[in-house]
Protein backbone atom coordinates (compact mmCIF):
# COMPACT_ATOMS: atom_id res chain seq x y z
CA UNK A 1 0.00 0.00 0.00
CA UNK A 2 1.47 3.33 -1.06
CA UNK A 3 1.97 6.09 1.51
CA UNK A 4 -0.70 8.77 1.32
CA UNK A 5 1.88 11.59 1.02
CA UNK A 6 3.80 10.00 -1.87
CA UNK A 7 3.33 11.19 -5.46
CA UNK A 8 3.45 8.19 -7.76
CA UNK A 9 4.73 8.21 -11.38
CA UNK A 10 1.88 8.86 -13.75
CA UNK A 11 -0.01 11.19 -11.40
CA UNK A 12 -0.58 14.81 -12.58
CA UNK A 13 1.72 16.28 -9.89
CA UNK A 14 4.61 13.86 -10.45
CA UNK A 15 7.90 15.53 -11.49
CA UNK A 16 11.14 13.53 -11.70
CA UNK A 17 14.19 14.86 -9.90
CA UNK A 18 16.47 16.77 -12.18
CA UNK A 19 19.93 15.19 -12.57
CA UNK A 20 21.70 18.28 -11.18
CA UNK A 21 19.85 17.90 -7.86
CA UNK A 22 21.06 14.34 -7.35
CA UNK A 23 24.77 15.16 -7.07
CA UNK A 24 26.66 17.75 -5.03
CA UNK A 25 28.68 20.17 -7.03
CA UNK A 26 32.39 19.86 -6.26
CA UNK A 27 33.69 22.68 -4.09
CA UNK A 28 37.27 23.38 -3.12
CA UNK A 29 36.36 25.96 -0.50
CA UNK A 30 33.33 24.37 1.20
CA UNK A 31 34.05 20.64 0.97
CA UNK A 32 33.30 18.98 4.30
CA UNK A 33 36.36 17.32 5.88
CA UNK A 34 38.25 17.42 2.60
CA UNK A 35 41.68 18.90 2.04
CA UNK A 36 42.28 22.16 0.21
CA UNK A 37 45.20 23.03 -2.09
CA UNK A 38 48.32 24.00 -0.15
CA UNK A 39 48.49 27.39 -1.85
CA UNK A 40 44.91 28.19 -0.76
CA UNK A 41 45.65 27.04 2.81
CA UNK A 42 48.76 29.24 3.00
CA UNK A 43 46.85 32.21 1.57
CA UNK A 44 44.05 31.86 4.11
CA UNK A 45 46.54 31.51 6.97
CA UNK A 46 48.39 34.63 5.83
CA UNK A 47 45.13 36.58 5.58
CA UNK A 48 44.15 35.53 9.10
CA UNK A 49 47.33 37.15 10.43
CA UNK A 50 47.62 40.10 8.07
CA UNK A 51 44.07 41.45 8.29
CA UNK A 52 44.18 42.19 12.08
CA UNK A 53 47.68 43.64 11.74
CA UNK A 54 46.61 45.90 8.87
CA UNK A 55 43.53 47.05 10.80
CA UNK A 56 45.70 47.80 13.85
CA UNK A 57 48.21 49.71 11.72
CA UNK A 58 45.51 51.66 9.89
CA UNK A 59 43.71 52.72 13.08
CA UNK A 60 46.86 53.56 15.07
CA UNK A 61 48.79 55.40 12.32
CA UNK A 62 45.66 57.37 11.36
CA UNK A 63 45.37 58.56 14.96
CA UNK A 64 41.79 57.32 15.34
CA UNK A 65 42.69 56.10 18.84
CA UNK A 66 45.12 57.96 21.18
CA UNK A 67 48.58 56.29 21.31
CA UNK A 68 48.16 55.90 25.07
CA UNK A 69 45.43 53.31 24.43
CA UNK A 70 46.57 51.88 21.09
CA UNK A 71 50.24 52.48 20.16
CA UNK A 72 51.45 51.92 16.61
CA UNK A 73 53.20 48.67 15.61
CA UNK A 74 56.44 50.64 15.29
CA UNK A 75 56.15 51.93 18.85
CA UNK A 76 55.50 48.40 20.14
CA UNK A 77 58.56 47.03 18.36
CA UNK A 78 60.73 49.87 19.70
CA UNK A 79 59.44 49.27 23.23
CA UNK A 80 60.17 45.55 22.85
CA UNK A 81 63.68 46.20 21.63
CA UNK A 82 64.28 48.46 24.63
CA UNK A 83 62.94 45.80 27.01
CA UNK A 84 65.15 43.11 25.47
CA UNK A 85 68.35 45.19 25.41
CA UNK A 86 68.04 47.44 28.46
CA UNK A 87 65.33 46.07 30.77
CA UNK A 88 66.34 42.39 30.95
CA UNK A 89 63.18 40.87 29.48
CA UNK A 90 64.85 37.57 28.57
CA UNK A 91 65.13 36.37 32.21
CA UNK A 92 61.41 37.03 32.66
CA UNK A 93 60.64 35.01 29.51
CA UNK A 94 62.79 32.16 30.84
CA UNK A 95 61.17 32.23 34.29
CA UNK A 96 57.64 32.19 32.86
CA UNK A 97 58.51 29.35 30.46
CA UNK A 98 59.91 27.24 33.31
CA UNK A 99 56.79 27.83 35.41
CA UNK A 100 54.49 26.85 32.54
CA UNK A 101 56.56 23.77 31.76
CA UNK A 102 56.53 22.66 35.41
CA UNK A 103 52.78 23.05 35.92
CA UNK A 104 51.91 21.70 32.48
CA UNK A 105 54.05 18.56 32.77
CA UNK A 106 52.75 17.88 36.27
CA UNK A 107 49.18 18.25 35.00
CA UNK A 108 49.95 15.85 32.16
CA UNK A 109 51.48 13.24 34.46
CA UNK A 110 48.43 13.32 36.73
CA UNK A 111 45.56 14.12 34.36
CA UNK A 112 46.28 11.74 31.48
CA UNK A 113 46.38 8.50 33.56
CA UNK A 114 43.21 9.60 35.37
CA UNK A 115 41.54 10.22 31.99
CA UNK A 116 42.59 6.81 30.69
CA UNK A 117 41.25 5.18 33.86
CA UNK A 118 37.95 7.11 33.74
CA UNK A 119 37.35 6.30 30.08
CA UNK A 120 38.24 2.61 30.43
CA UNK A 121 36.74 1.51 33.72
CA UNK A 122 33.27 2.53 34.94
CA UNK A 123 34.50 1.98 38.49
CA UNK A 124 37.23 4.61 38.02
CA UNK A 125 34.75 6.95 36.36
CA UNK A 126 32.48 6.64 39.39
CA UNK A 127 35.47 7.34 41.63
CA UNK A 128 36.97 10.37 39.83
CA UNK A 129 34.08 11.92 37.88
CA UNK A 130 32.41 13.66 40.85
CA UNK A 131 35.58 15.46 41.97
CA UNK A 132 36.86 16.17 38.44
CA UNK A 133 33.48 17.31 37.17
CA UNK A 134 32.92 19.56 40.18
CA UNK A 135 36.31 21.16 40.68
CA UNK A 136 36.85 21.98 37.00
CA UNK A 137 33.93 24.41 37.20
CA UNK A 138 35.47 26.24 40.15
CA UNK A 139 37.48 29.28 38.99
CA UNK A 140 41.17 28.70 39.65
CA UNK A 141 41.87 32.42 40.30
CA UNK A 142 39.54 32.15 43.32
CA UNK A 143 41.96 29.60 44.79
CA UNK A 144 44.97 31.91 44.48
CA UNK A 145 44.60 33.50 47.97
CA UNK A 146 44.36 30.02 49.49
CA UNK A 147 47.29 28.75 47.44
CA UNK A 148 49.42 31.65 48.69
CA UNK A 149 48.44 30.77 52.25
CA UNK A 150 49.17 27.08 51.71
CA UNK A 151 52.48 27.18 49.79
CA UNK A 152 53.59 30.82 50.05
CA UNK A 153 54.66 33.28 47.37
CA UNK A 154 57.45 31.15 45.87
CA UNK A 155 57.60 29.25 42.62
CA UNK A 156 55.41 26.43 43.96
CA UNK A 157 52.34 28.69 44.04
CA UNK A 158 52.65 29.63 40.33
CA UNK A 159 53.22 26.02 39.28
CA UNK A 160 50.26 24.91 41.40
CA UNK A 161 47.96 27.46 39.74
CA UNK A 162 48.96 26.22 36.28
CA UNK A 163 48.54 22.61 37.43
CA UNK A 164 45.04 23.17 38.82
CA UNK A 165 44.01 25.09 35.73
CA UNK A 166 44.96 22.29 33.31
CA UNK A 167 44.83 18.93 35.08
CA UNK A 168 41.05 18.48 35.17
CA UNK A 169 40.63 19.37 31.49
CA UNK A 170 43.34 16.86 30.63
CA UNK A 171 41.46 14.15 32.51
CA UNK A 172 38.06 14.90 30.96
CA UNK A 173 39.31 15.22 27.39
CA UNK A 174 41.37 12.02 27.55
CA UNK A 175 38.42 10.14 29.09
CA UNK A 176 36.20 11.29 26.23
CA UNK A 177 38.82 10.14 23.71
CA UNK A 178 38.77 6.64 25.25
CA UNK A 179 34.97 6.52 25.07
CA UNK A 180 35.05 7.21 21.32
CA UNK A 181 36.89 3.94 20.65
CA UNK A 182 34.36 1.67 18.86
CA UNK A 183 33.22 -1.28 20.93
CA UNK A 184 33.71 -3.46 17.86
CA UNK A 185 37.46 -2.87 18.15
CA UNK A 186 37.48 -4.03 21.78
CA UNK A 187 35.28 -7.04 21.00
CA UNK A 188 37.58 -8.03 18.14
CA UNK A 189 40.56 -7.95 20.51
CA UNK A 190 38.72 -10.13 23.04
CA UNK A 191 37.69 -12.51 20.26
CA UNK A 192 41.34 -12.91 19.29
CA UNK A 193 42.13 -13.91 22.86
CA UNK A 194 43.42 -10.67 24.33
CA UNK A 195 43.33 -10.17 28.08
CA UNK A 196 42.07 -6.97 29.77
CA UNK A 197 45.67 -5.86 30.26
CA UNK A 198 46.46 -6.41 26.57
CA UNK A 199 43.31 -4.61 25.47
CA UNK A 200 44.27 -1.62 27.63
CA UNK A 201 47.93 -1.42 26.64
CA UNK A 202 47.73 -2.65 23.03
CA UNK A 203 44.37 -1.27 21.89
CA UNK A 204 43.17 1.60 24.07
CA UNK A 205 46.48 3.41 24.66
CA UNK A 206 47.63 3.37 21.00
CA UNK A 207 44.14 4.33 19.78
CA UNK A 208 43.94 7.36 22.09
CA UNK A 209 47.56 8.51 21.90
CA UNK A 210 46.92 10.97 19.00
CA UNK A 211 44.00 12.46 20.96
CA UNK A 212 46.22 12.79 24.03
CA UNK A 213 48.73 14.82 22.05
CA UNK A 214 45.91 16.99 20.70
CA UNK A 215 44.66 17.48 24.26
CA UNK A 216 48.10 18.67 25.35
CA UNK A 217 48.28 21.08 22.42
CA UNK A 218 44.90 22.58 23.24
CA UNK A 219 45.52 22.88 26.96
CA UNK A 220 48.95 24.47 26.54
CA UNK A 221 47.19 27.77 25.80
CA UNK A 222 45.28 27.38 29.06
CA UNK A 223 48.55 26.86 30.92
CA UNK A 224 49.85 30.24 29.73
CA UNK A 225 46.56 31.90 30.67
CA UNK A 226 46.71 30.59 34.23
CA UNK A 227 50.40 31.46 34.53
CA UNK A 228 49.70 35.10 33.67
CA UNK A 229 46.90 35.12 36.24
CA UNK A 230 49.30 33.78 38.87
CA UNK A 231 52.02 36.28 37.97
CA UNK A 232 49.58 39.19 37.93
CA UNK A 233 48.58 38.47 41.51
CA UNK A 234 51.77 37.45 43.25
CA UNK A 235 55.12 37.59 41.48
CA UNK A 236 58.27 39.64 41.24
CA UNK A 237 59.33 38.31 37.85
CA UNK A 238 57.86 36.83 34.70
CA UNK A 239 55.87 38.11 31.74
CA UNK A 240 52.69 38.53 33.77
CA UNK A 241 54.59 40.66 36.29
CA UNK A 242 56.01 42.75 33.42
CA UNK A 243 52.51 43.27 32.01
CA UNK A 244 51.18 44.43 35.38
CA UNK A 245 54.18 46.69 35.95
CA UNK A 246 53.79 48.28 32.50
CA UNK A 247 50.07 48.76 33.01
CA UNK A 248 50.67 50.72 36.21
CA UNK A 249 52.78 53.25 34.27
CA UNK A 250 50.37 53.28 31.26
CA UNK A 251 53.04 51.75 29.01
CA UNK A 252 50.63 50.02 26.66
CA UNK A 253 53.34 49.46 24.05
CA UNK A 254 55.25 47.26 26.52
CA UNK A 255 52.04 45.45 27.51
CA UNK A 256 51.30 44.61 23.88
CA UNK A 257 54.87 43.42 23.27
CA UNK A 258 54.74 41.06 26.28
CA UNK A 259 51.40 39.69 25.05
CA UNK A 260 52.92 39.17 21.59
CA UNK A 261 55.87 37.31 23.14
CA UNK A 262 53.44 34.93 24.88
CA UNK A 263 51.63 34.38 21.59
CA UNK A 264 54.89 33.63 19.75
CA UNK A 265 56.01 31.16 22.44
CA UNK A 266 52.60 29.49 22.28
CA UNK A 267 52.77 29.26 18.48
CA UNK A 268 56.25 27.71 18.63
CA UNK A 269 55.08 25.21 21.25
CA UNK A 270 52.01 24.33 19.18
CA UNK A 271 54.12 23.72 16.08
CA UNK A 272 56.52 21.58 18.14
CA UNK A 273 53.71 19.43 19.50
CA UNK A 274 52.27 19.08 15.98
CA UNK A 275 55.67 17.93 14.74
CA UNK A 276 55.97 15.43 17.60
CA UNK A 277 52.44 14.17 16.86
CA UNK A 278 53.25 13.72 13.16
CA UNK A 279 56.44 11.78 14.01
CA UNK A 280 54.98 9.59 16.76
CA UNK A 281 51.51 8.97 15.30
CA UNK A 282 51.78 9.08 11.50
CA UNK A 283 48.76 6.75 11.20
CA UNK A 284 46.55 9.45 12.71
CA UNK A 285 46.83 11.76 9.69
CA UNK A 286 46.30 8.82 7.34
CA UNK A 287 43.10 7.91 9.16
CA UNK A 288 41.87 11.51 9.02
CA UNK A 289 42.69 11.75 5.32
Amino acid sequence: MAHSGMIEPGSPNFAPLSPEKRYLKPSVFWSIRQGVPRRLALTLSALALLVPLLLWAAISYAGLVPPLFLPTPTAVLQAGLTMLTENSLLPDIFVSSIRVAGGFLLAALVGIPIGWAMGTFHSMESLFAPIVGTVRYMPVPAFVPLIILWVGLGEASKILVVFLGVVFYNAMMVADAVKFIPNEMLHAAYTLGATRKEVFFKVILPATFPSVLDTLRINMSGAWTFLVIAELIAAQSGLGFRILQSQRFLQTDKVLFCIAVIGIIGLITDCGLKWISAKLTPWSDQVHD
